[in-house]
């Protein structure tokens, strides 16, 4: 008589597990643009430091922490599977993000983020993860508002800085569609283990590209790199990764369409990055294409 009760809460803790884990990569990784800007305007070389050592420490850190706590270490082949997730997202993604903010500003930079979900249908797509009406519709609507919040924006961008973008979106999107179905141990040491392989290619990357220490860093950089490290990597990264194991690629991904909008406040308040009644409409209509693929994707689990 008592047995279905369980089965009726597992889907409500699931949904809440869900939820929590969206609102933190919404909010978290919507303000790290802003982060990484203060960072590079702080001393920290790009690939070096802002993004290598940052996914170095924090990895490790985690690392260390999760085998204290009794987890197993990944195996040879999960090694090698966390491997190319790290080149993928963090090397690529990551890297390529923090590279165009040299020239572009963190509001523009997580409006160019916002294709990721775009790039995540067409390659979940490719390996049979069709999306369906409701989440292709969403996606549609939401880069209907990326792309008016970038037309006719006052934000400048570089041709470089919108190729780095570009190809940035979609590493990671592709990254975390081949994740998908991967022999991989647990979300929380596959995003250890990612983050240290990342950020192992990151730092060696930034030493061949000539980056270095040039001068002591301010203690606002330092704030800021300590932000990305604590909450944009370990934080943040954990309920990524756990959401590529539960739920389907485009809901996954609709962080991109969110993210712009944090970013874009955050740059007007404490970067005068210019924001008027233009990027107001855009993100209006950004936030509604996350809700319909939200929507779209309770009425079709996973």
């Amino acid at each position: 008589m008592n047995s279905p009760a369980p089965a009726a809460a597992a889907p409500s803790r699931g949904g809440v597990s869900v939820l929590i884990a969206l609102l933190i990569v919404y909010l978290v990784w919507g303000s790290t643009y802003l982060g990484i800007r203060f960072a590079l305007e702080g001393g920290y070389p790009p690939l070096l430091a802002v993004s290598g050592l940052r996914f170095v420490f924090a990895g490790a850190a985690m690392y260390a922490f999760l085998r204290w706590r009794g987890m197993p270490a990944p195996t040879r082949a999960q090694w090698k599977q966390v491997a190319m997730m790290g080149v993928l997202l963090l090397m690529l993604g990551n890297g390529g993000v923090v590279l165009a903010e040299q020239s572009v500003s963190s509001g523009l930079a997580a409006v160019a983020v916002a294709s990721v979900p775009v790039w995540m249908g067409l390659f979940g797509a490719l390996r049979g993860q069709h999306p369906g009406r409701g989440e292709w519709l969403g996606i549609a609507i939401g880069f209907v508002g990326v792309v008016w919040l970038n037309s006719g924006s006052a934000m400048a961008a570089s041709p470089r800085g919108l190729v780095l973008l570009l190809l940035a979106s979609a590493a990671w999107a592709f990254g975390s569609v081949w994740s998908r179905g991967r022999d991989l141990p647990a979300p929380p040491m596959t995003a250890a283990a990612q983050m240290l392989c990342g950020g192992v290619v990151l730092v060696i990357a930034g030493l061949l590209h000539g980056e270095r220490f040039e001068t002591l860093p301010t203690w606002q950089g330092t704030l800021a790199w300590l932000y990305l490290g604590v909450f944009g990597s370990i934080v943040a990264f954990t309920a990524y990764v756990w959401l590529l194991h539960h739920v389907r690629p485009a809901l996954a991904g609709s962080y991109a369409y969110v993210n712009p909008v944090i970013a874009v406040a955050l740059g007007a308040w404490l970067a005068n990055e210019r924001f008027g009644i233009h990027e107001l409409g855009a993100m209006a209509v950004i936030l509604a294409g996350v809700v319909i693929i939200t929507l779209s994707r309770v009425r079709r689990p996973a």
